[in-house]
């Protein structure tokens, strides 16, 4: 089992920055990719950014790419997403997901994600 505690939500102003953290505990968390999705009132969730087990592979959503980065410290069990230039439309829930590795891809699929943390909130206001 793992258990995923996201924290650094809040509101913000339209183009401003947040950095969300994720904080695994209970298996090794260089065991697993990790990723982060989103979901808007009345929309499906949606994938948002993914790092693999080593932190060597990323991939993003083309709506975030170049505005927010993943990174993580696996000596800390961390996983981060690092938002600047926010927009209304990334407001949602976001979720830290983690699954286990294969390879070195950076899924981008839910299905391939198997530990899922509360959720926080997003909100960018115009």
């Amino acid at each position: 089992q793992v258990q995923l505690v996201e924290s650094g939500g809040g509101t913000v102003q339209a183009g401003g920055s947040l950095r969300l953290s994720c904080a695994a505990s209970g298996r090794t968390f260089s065991l697993y990719n990790m990723g982060w999705f989103r979901q808007a009132p009345g929309k499906e969730r949606e994938f948002v950014a993914a790092i693999n087990w080593s932190g060597g592979t990323t991939d993003y959503e083309d709506s975030v790419r170049g505005r927010f980065t993943i990174s993580r410290d696996n000596t800390k069990n961390t996983v981060y997403l690092q938002m600047n230039s926010l927009k209304p439309e990334d407001t949602a829930v976001y979720y830290c997901a983690a699954g286990p590795r294969f390879g070195s891809t950076a899924p981008t699929s839910a299905t391939q994600y198997n530990y899922w943390g509360q959720g926080t909130q997003i909100t960018v206001s115009s």
